[in-house]
């Protein structure tokens, strides 16, 4: 079975609150199987525009896991916090076999 990535392209500006919501998705993540492959760190666009300042990108065990951890109740109870705190983008791909 592939993996599911759950990947965000994030332009925070509100980093108090933004860190309110960031102190949470770990732990919700981790219920799901999901562990944090990228978190921010340096980032350099080698081919097209620039990503948003902060990329981040979640492992979950399948496509379906990572769709299930978005649309969990845990989840959808703090990303209000996120999108109030930024801007940004957010998708889940599918990994390769």
């Amino acid at each position: 079975m592939a993996l599911g990535y759950l990947i965000a392209q994030i332009d925070v500006h509100d980093l108090d609150a933004y860190s309110k919501y960031t102190a949470q998705t770990p732990g919700i993540a981790a219920d799901y199987g999901g562990k944090f492959i990228v978190r921010a760190g340096q980032c350099e666009a080698l081919e097209g525009p620039a990503p948003g300042p902060r990329v981040v990108m979640i492992e979950f065990p399948s496509y379906a896991r990572a769709k299930e951890f978005y649309y969990s109740d845990e989840y959808q109870a703090i990303v209000g916090i996120r999108h109030g705190a930024s801007t940004g983008s957010a998708f889940v791909v599918e990994g390769a076999d």
